[in-house]
């Protein structure tokens, strides 16, 4: 239900203008791909310090970007490869790191080995009933972030 996306950077520093338009980019593709409601979409950044980025056991200084994706099983093959192609593509636009060096990784797990919002995530097609059971707090946390629901 919340696919998180985890991007790392490496040899780069993305603004925070950069990590802002790269969080609606990777939100926006997965709305367009999957048909998921974008305000579900969580995106993450992470920064690896100066010479900790290692190709084939050598340190590399190549900027590099890496996003990885975990989202909820039952996707076909060709929404999964148009939604790293259209991540591939913005991020590039975005940060001016070559294609070459963007990495981009999606993993489907069944919603049974997920936990959401404290609670297993529903089977396909259950989404409705399990939002319904938010709690009034939770409910009202999300509106204030400007989560719609």
């Amino acid at each position: 239900m919340m696919p998180t996306y985890t991007v790392t950077t490496a040899n780069v520093v993305l603004t925070s203008a950069q990590e802002s338009e790269i969080a609606a980019a990777i939100t926006e593709a997965h709305h367009q791909n999957t048909g998921a409601p974008g305000f579900f979409a969580q995106v993450l950044f992470v920064t690896l310090p100066e010479r900790k980025h290692y190709i084939g056991g050598k340190p590399n200084s190549t900027p590099h970007i890496f996003i990885h994706g975990l989202i909820r099983a039952g996707r076909s093959a060709t929404t999964k490869t148009g939604l790293i192609q259209q991540i591939t593509l913005k991020v590039r636009e975005i940060s001016g790191v070559g294609a070459e060096d963007i990495w981009v990784y999606v993993q489907d797990l069944p919603p049974e080995q997920m936990v959401e919002f404290g609670r297993v995530l529903p089977a396909p097609g259950a989404e409705a009933q399990w939002q319904e059971a938010l709690s009034p707090s939770k409910r009202q946390q999300l509106a204030a972030a400007g989560v719609a629901m």
